[in-house]
């Protein structure tokens, strides 16, 4: 099947999740076509199956902000015509199935049906879609997709209460590929970061308010108390430069190591015991899976989708928003005993294994199939 993807190409996790489902479709012999406006950063290297087609905007002096929405739309119709695409993915409800339907309209005009799925991430539905400038748009995005699916469960019903949904959503978790993280590294020495007697705490994030940054810094500064530790902040984003100096304020600036932006997340979190995610909400919570394959064992807030992923008192625990001391008290709980630790690291993994994208590709190869057996019948 010839299939286009259109996602954010950046480090957060629908752009990810989006990128290695194109590359593992493309393996199963389909022809993928991402359409963005830069190549997707997991997207490495490109093949006789996987194309990529940049989307310009052009500058022109009557916009203040340039129409991104219009351009894709554009780049959709041309892309599809040219190569013959026969089913359209939009990960984000906003703007890309917005400018996904739209596409569809100007292709109905020439006799061309194509069926379009959307994915809804989270941000599209719990910050931005329900704010009242775009919440019409996104409930109209959502009723005109042929199919939609969401990351977890949580989400969905999340969606079904805010918006006036007509149609049916398939929950298809997020995962990983876990032969990417069976070979394990060499070169994985946890003296690069971190002196023998220390245990390695890491977060990784896009550095936004959702994620709690100051919380990861408090609840490590509570555990460094107890116990020799490093922490690895992983990520750029708006909060970074107030977590620097919070850092500094709490005297524990040289325990920290703020990495940045990185392509070798799997690297860093062979090093790690222990993964924080204090978010004030997730939709799934991708990068503790990602930690948790690679057995490491999280510390997490109880909200959204993340009890889907971190089973309370098996591969961490689960803390209500902002409850800083009770974060502390378990990281320390798993970091003082060796024995229960590793058990909660080899219990990371078996559940992580779950999510396994040889399980979960079939369910979006379902639901594509579904999409384009049904293109005819579907009213524009």
């Amino acid at each position: 099947m010839k299939i286009a993807i259109v996602c954010y190409p950046t480090f957060g996790g629908s752009g990810v999740v989006a990128t290695e489902l194109g590359i593992a479709l493309a393996e199963r012999g389909h022809e993928i076509h991402f359409v963005t406006y830069k190549q997707p950063v997991r997207l490495e290297l490109l093949d006789n199956n996987i194309h990529f087609h940049e989307v310009h905007v052009p500058e022109y002096p009557l916009f203040r902000y340039q129409p991104y929405e219009l351009a894709l739309s554009s780049k959709l119709v041309d892309t599809i015509k040219l190569y013959g695409i026969e089913l359209l993915h939009v990960h984000y409800a906003i703007p890309h199935a917005y400018a996904g339907y739209m596409a569809k309209k100007m292709l109905k005009e020439e006799g061309i049906y194509i069926p379009m799925i959307t994915t809804l991430h989270g941000t599209d539905i719990t910050l931005v879609g329900n704010h009242p400038f775009y919440k019409s748009a996104v409930t109209f995005s959502i009723n005109k997709s042929d199919v939609v699916t969401s990351v977890s469960e949580d989400l969905k019903q999340k969606t079904l209460k805010i918006f006036n949904v007509e149609q049916d959503i398939s929950v298809i978790p997020n995962f990983i590929d876990s032969k990417k993280y069976s070979s394990g590294y060499t070169d994985c020495q946890r003296s690069l970061m971190a002196n023998e007697d220390e245990k390695i705490i890491t977060h990784i994030s896009n550095f936004r308010k959702v994620k709690r940054i100051p919380d990861v810094i408090k609840v490590f500064h509570e555990v460094q108390k107890e116990i020799p530790a490093k922490l690895i902040m992983v990520g750029e984003g708006p909060e970074k430069e107030y977590a620097e100096q919070l850092c500094e304020e709490l005297g524990i600036a040289d325990s920290v190591l703020f990495l940045g932006n990185s392509n070798e997340i799997d690297r860093i979190l062979c090093f790690s015991d222990l993964f924080l995610l204090p978010s004030e909400t997730e939709s799934f919570g991708l990068a503790a899976l990602e930690a948790m394959i690679n057995k490491v064992a999280i510390i997490s807030s109880n909200t959204g989708g993340i009890p889907e992923v971190n089973k309370e008192g098996v591969t961490g625990f689960l803390s209500d928003v902002g409850d800083v001391n009770d974060m502390a008290k378990n990281a320390i709980y798993l970091l003082s005993d060796g024995i229960i630790l590793e058990e909660f690291k080899e219990n990371a993994k078996k559940i992580a294994s779950k999510f396994d994208i040889v399980n979960i590709l079939p369910l979006y190869e379902e639901v594509y199939e579904k999409a384009y057996k049904s293109r005819f019948k579907n009213s524009y």
